[in-house]
């Protein structure tokens, strides 16, 4: 049966998303997008050196008909920057998709919940298809997604943090409110971080510090894209009910009893 996810308009058979910093090497980059079975990678234009055209960037790496490239605006702190940035990376990259970040806070890097929504309706009249990354905030989800976005991307923790998903009441609520995607971005650490994600309902993960910064990015990419594959099915299989006693496996009545003893 087919699980296909869509996003934009776009058809997707991984939920796995997968970010292209921090890794070593490109060589380790190429190996462990390509070990995720991801169809769609993030690349911060914003970080790219498009001044000298003789120089080799990340995009000369990456096969463009095997993956749906995900421009995205790190590194912008205003909106009036995000929005540059996202027509930059539509001319770059050739495509509509753009995954808006707003963050002026350099230490926490949490990102502006008003400008984020300010320049995702702005952007949004420009046609493009906006992928915003937001506090786990249901209220600003829902606006999000009523301005026109193609998902909402609400964080676990901190960008980079790896301490996991510590959100998960809130984004149960986003996820039950959705009509659009729910994208968990940010803070996981490992494969169990995005299969409990996809167990609770979201419909995909982003992925970048934990494969990337990992002692071997390919073998983690792997384990990443088990964990959102064991994390799916799990959500749809149906989980068993929450009980506080205990019930029994076996059954308890109808049971054999042993003979009396002889006197």
């Amino acid at each position: 049966m087919s699980d296909e996810l869509i996003i934009g308009g776009k058809s997707f058979n991984s939920r796995l998303i997968v970010g292209t910093g921090r890794y070593r090497t490109m060589e380790e980059m190429v190996a462990a997008i390509e070990a995720s079975g991801t169809e769609m990678i993030t690349v911060a234009i914003r970080r790219l050196d498009l001044d000298d055209p003789t120089s080799k960037t990340l995009l000369d790496y990456i096969d463009w008909n095997k993956y749906q490239i995900l421009p995205n605006t790190a590194g912008c702190a205003t909106v009036e920057e995000a929005l540059f940035v996202a027509r930059l990376g539509r001319e770059v990259g050739q495509t509509d998709f753009v995954k808006l970040e707003v963050i002026p806070d350099p230490h926490y890097l949490f990102p502006d919940g008003a400008a984020t929504l300010e320049a995702a309706r702005r952007m949004v009249k420009e046609g493009f298809k906006v992928m915003p990354y937001i506090h786990a905030d249901p209220t600003l989800a829902k606006n999000l997604e009523d301005a026109g976005c193609v998902t909402v991307m609400p964080l676990g923790s901190a960008i980079g943090s790896g301490q996991g998903i510590h959100t998960h009441e809130e984004i149960k609520i986003i996820i039950e409110q959705a009509n659009i995607p729910v994208v968990v971005d940010a803070g996981l650490a490992v494969p169990s971080d995005a299969a409990q994600a996809l167990e609770m309902g979201a419909d995909a993960v982003l992925v970048n510090t934990a494969i990337a910064q990992a002692e071997d990015p390919a073998l983690m990419g792997t384990a990443f894209k088990q964990g959102v594959m064991a994390g799916r099915n799990a959500y749809l299989a149906g989980r068993i009910a929450v009980r506080r006693a205990a019930i029994a496996s076996s059954p308890t009545t109808d049971v054999p009893q042993p003979m009396p003893a002889s006197s």
